[in-house]
């Protein structure tokens, strides 16, 4: 049995209270938040105690692992406390929205050998990863394109959209991670271009809601991936690898599978409403594996390192924006 703190009590740290109360092999002990009510709405959900004190969290004699799922600007410091305290992290993405201090907070892990892991949950959903089997298998040949499709429903809300990296480090990201793992290459340039086309004012904070990014695998092969942040059918999202032999295809979600026949007419269930319940089943998952690696000392992925590379795309991705070349990608050393 893991005891868990979880750090951070807004919308994804209730999404990942729930999985973490509802685990059999998992304590929830603390749920900590900054705003004590909010802290102990969730905490009274499921029979947690609320703190405020971060003394706690980090207590090595009565917590075994923190889940961190606060304020992404204070993801980094929550991590370098677990590393401190020699607590096992499950972090959310990113470690910082600064590389150098994310890479910074790394290192510092690494020198305490901190087990952690960021929430990529993507690689957990068993469409993808049964995708990512197939192409490692061989089945398909070698990698040559991959297709990435990433389109939500609706605009954040603009204070969102300020304090979050903007849409390479914030939505792209999770598909840069996901080319990574499934081709099982560093891509080693990006060009990216994107346009303001569902909300005008993000042009004030340098962003862009739609856009199209290439990367180059070395090699020679390429992935393309488009993001939007607005369509007005439902969440759509998709991936399709054409290999030298082949080709697999993970594709759209249907929110239901019902198909309604009339004369001239068949009506089929549309896609998930939003990208969470696209996706919710992923973040248990991803959670299994943690927890099952802390219980049986198995590997635990995607690292700390992992994250930094996928940040890395992000960044030189972020640069191509504004540049419009084709940006070399700057791993950390």
């Amino acid at each position: 049995m893991q005891r868990f703190a979880l750090i951070g009590a807004g919308f994804i740290g209730g999404v990942h209270g729930a999985n973490l109360a509802a685990h059999p092999d998992v304590d929830l002990a603390f749920v900590f938040d900054i705003d004590l009510a909010r802290a102990t709405d969730l905490a009274k959900r499921h029979g947690s105690r609320a703190t405020t004190d971060l003394a706690e969290v980090f207590d090595p004699t009565a917590i075994d692992a923190v889940f961190i799922a606060s304020s992404t600007d204070t993801h980094g410091e929550h991590l370098r406390a677990a590393a401190t305290a020699g607590i096992p992290a499950l972090c959310e993405k990113p470690i910082d929205l600064d590389l150098a201090r994310a890479v910074d907070i790394v290192r510092f892990a690494e020198t305490r050998s901190l087990p952690a892991m960021v929430d990529f949950n993507r690689r957990f959903d068993r469409d993808y990863a049964e995708l990512q089997r197939v192409v490692t298998s061989g089945e398909i040949g070698s990698v040559e394109l991959i297709q990435m499709t990433s389109r939500g429903p609706a605009m954040p809300p603009l204070e969102y959209v300020a304090v979050s990296g903007g849409q390479m480090r914030d939505q792209t990201v999770h598909f840069f991670d996901l080319a990574r793992w499934i081709s099982g290459l560093d891509p080693e340039s990006v060009f990216a271009t994107g346009s303001t086309l569902a909300e005008p004012r993000l042009a004030e904070y340098g962003d862009v809601d739609t856009s199209a990014v290439t990367l180059r695998l070395p090699g020679g092969a390429l992935v393309q991936i488009d993001c939007t942040r607005r369509i007005g059918y439902g969440y759509d999202e998709r991936i399709e690898v054409l290999g030298s032999t082949g080709m697999v295809e993970a594709r759209r979600q249907r929110a239901g599978s019902v198909s309604r026949y009339s004369a001239g007419r068949v009506v089929d269930d549309g896609l998930h409403a939003g990208w969470f319940e696209r996706i919710r089943g992923s973040y248990r998952t991803a959670l299994d594996h943690f927890v099952d690696a802390l219980e049986n000392g198995a590997a635990i992925g995607p690292t700390l390192a992992e994250a930094l590379k996928a940040q890395a795309i992000a960044e030189a991705a972020t640069r191509s924006l504004t540049s419009g070349r084709m940006e070399p990608i700057e791993y950390p050393a």
